[in-house]
């Protein structure tokens, strides 16, 4: 490829993890790795040389140099010079700001005391939440609120550490009125419950590191079906990502090899509640067409219980 004929680099960060979602097939394995680290760490990028980065990353450091050549870049500096471009407009990171950034992931002193691991897990479960409330504008929950609403029956899988968040899922939707099932799998029966799923339905897959294999064959087997499907996930280059209609990005923040569920619970009342509230402006134009009172939240969750 030619100086004339090749693409433009990208210009920022949301226009590398584009071009990385867009190329993301001819990336092997571990360069999609290298891709993941670098738009989940971009400060660690910048401020890094490459072998400090593959030793935080666990990857190796050819897999970074190969992954922003396959990008179009020089090398590794090229694109390092992408991510230090905005941080020399902004302020020095400060030390909250670096533990949020890798995660919430801490070292305990006294394991032993609960009251410690206590602490620690709260200190964690606050950094994720701060998190998803700074990543809360760029996130498009408008949209998957109105892919549920759209649906006929809301699937909704979640296996392993994300059951719970299925489960609640699933039981809040069908509070606020909206036919949710949850596809539990129990029995070795999963690919018998999804095949329920029509093209009048949606799946909504709630997965995280590492992948329920139950749930991307659900994915697929959904797919075939027509439905259309919402991922739930921690990077858009999460194999449950792959082929959705949308994504919701979450990132809880990792303790002791325990992953926080607060983050993921939150965006699951998120879209409950942002659903009730649709429901309620469609009724308040009922009402006042009608002359009736006008419906309150609390009236939508007794009502439709």
């Amino acid at each position: 490829m030619t100086a004339a004929t090749a693409p433009a680099l990208p210009a920022d960060l949301d226009a590398l993890r584009e071009l990385i979602a867009r190329d993301s097939e001819r990336l092997t394995p571990r360069m999609r790795d290298a891709a993941r680290y670098t738009v989940e760490h971009p400060n660690d990028i910048a401020l890094n040389p490459v072998a400090t980065v593959a030793e935080m990353a666990g990857i190796a450091p050819a897999a970074f140099i190969r992954m922003a050549k396959a990008l179009g870049f020089g090398g590794y500096s090229e694109l390092q010079r992408l991510l230090r471009e905005p941080l020399q407009h902004a302020v020095k990171p400060t030390f909250r700001e670096r533990i949020r950034h890798y995660g919430g992931e801490e070292a305990l002193d006294h394991p032993e005391d609960p009251a410690e691991v206590l602490r620690a897990f709260s200190r964690a479960n606050i950094v994720s939440l701060e998190h998803l409330q700074d990543d809360a504008a760029s996130l498009p929950l408008a949209e998957a609120i109105q892919l549920i609403e759209d649906a006929r029956i809301v699937h909704v899988l979640g296996l392993r550490r994300s059951y719970a968040v299925a489960a609640y899922l699933a039981y809040a939707l069908n509070r606020v009125g909206r036919p949710a099932v949850q596809i539990t799998g129990i029995g070795g029966a999963i690919a018998e419950q999804a095949s329920t799923a029509s093209a009048d339905d949606l799946l909504i897959a709630i997965s995280f590191p590492p992948y329920a294999a139950d749930t991307l064959q659900v994915c697929e087997q959904v797919r075939q079906s027509g439905a259309k499907r919402l991922a739930i996930t921690d990077a858009f280059l999460s194999p449950v990502a792959k082929d959705a209609d949308l994504v919701l990005e979450v990132n809880d923040a990792k303790l002791l090899g325990f992953r926080s569920l607060t983050s993921a619970m939150s965006l699951a009342q998120t879209l409950a509640v942002g659903l009730a509230f649709s429901k309620r402006q469609r009724r308040q134009k009922q009402a006042k067409r009608g002359g009736m009172p006008t419906p309150s939240i609390s009236d939508l969750l007794e009502v439709d219980c």
